[in-house]
């Protein structure tokens, strides 16, 4: 059983647990209030900033350990607001991420950044709480997902006025595209192994243009995963993507919030 699997079945089971304590019928009635407050568009973040970082908050990776295990989102969230980030992922899963449900509530309750749900969604009760605890967007992950699934879970997100990131490794993922989908993201990290390959985008940016068009309907390109570098953005967006997810480049250091503040006034020094 690879990583992936594994985080999978352990997620199923986790999910069991959730849903036997707090039915869906009772989160939604707790929940009134967050369903019927508006969302932020992390899509229009993205297209209009110069940068299209999404800074992630996560304690630990299964592949590397312990990033930053002590990081609070109090210190961390509104530090990537104010060093410029067009939005910001935060990890749920606490087995392998060192997330939690909290994390996302309380990011909600501190700045007005888009927020992204980042987990392994295999139920859609997923969904109803990531609406819930304040969430703008979904990961969604093609290789954990059929393509049934993948449809329904988008479609849901929309009711819920949520976007959908779609997350593909490789070109035969691209089958999960549907028109629920907003911005479609490339891993550069294999999620059966977690080896990263930054190449990974490059190699997969013209068949995603092939499969998801151009036009302004198309799904923004997201390059996610292994990217520490500034001169590598220039080439992805020169590319075709505008967002990119970075998490351990930043999350690694003493300050995050200031580690992103230099690596963004580098990308837009480059520019001018």
């Amino acid at each position: 059983m690879d990583i992936l699997e594994t985080i999978v079945a352990n997620k199923r089971q986790e999910v069991a647990r959730q849903k036997k304590a707090v039915p869906l019928d009772f989160l939604l009635g707790s929940g009134a209030q967050q369903l019927s407050s508006p969302t932020c568009s992390m899509r229009r973040s993205l297209e209009a900033s110069q940068s299209g970082i999404i800074a992630e908050f996560k304690r630990r990776s299964p592949s590397k350990g312990w990033l930053h295990p002590g990081a609070k989102v109090d210190d961390v969230v509104p530090a990537y607001e104010k060093g410029g980030a067009s939005a910001c992922s935060i990890l749920t899963d606490s087995d392998f991420f060192g997330g939690s449900f909290g994390d996302l509530r309380r990011a909600r309750s501190l700045v007005k950044l888009p927020l992204l749900r980042k987990d392994f969604i295999i139920d859609e009760y997923q969904l109803y709480q990531a609406r819930m605890l304040g969430a703008d967007a979904v990961l969604l992950i093609a290789a954990s997902l059929t393509w049934k699934e993948c449809k329904t879970f988008a479609a849901i997100a929309r009711q819920l006025d949520m976007e959908v990131l779609l997350e593909v490794h490789k070109e035969e993922e691209l089958q999960h595209l549907n028109e629920y989908v907003d911005m479609l993201g490339v891993n550069n990290r294999n999620l059966g192994t977690f080896n990263t390959d930054i190449d990974n985008s490059f190699r997969m940016i013209e068949r995603m243009k092939a499969e998801a068009g151009t036009g302004s309907n198309a799904p923004l390109p997201v390059s996610e995963s292994g990217i520490s570098d500034v001169n590598v953005i220039k080439q992805l967006r020169d590319a075709g993507f505008r967002g990119f997810l970075i998490g351990e480049t930043f999350m690694k250091t003493k300050d995050p919030g200031e580690t992103l503040a230099a690596f963004i006034g580098k990308i837009e020094t480059d520019e001018k």
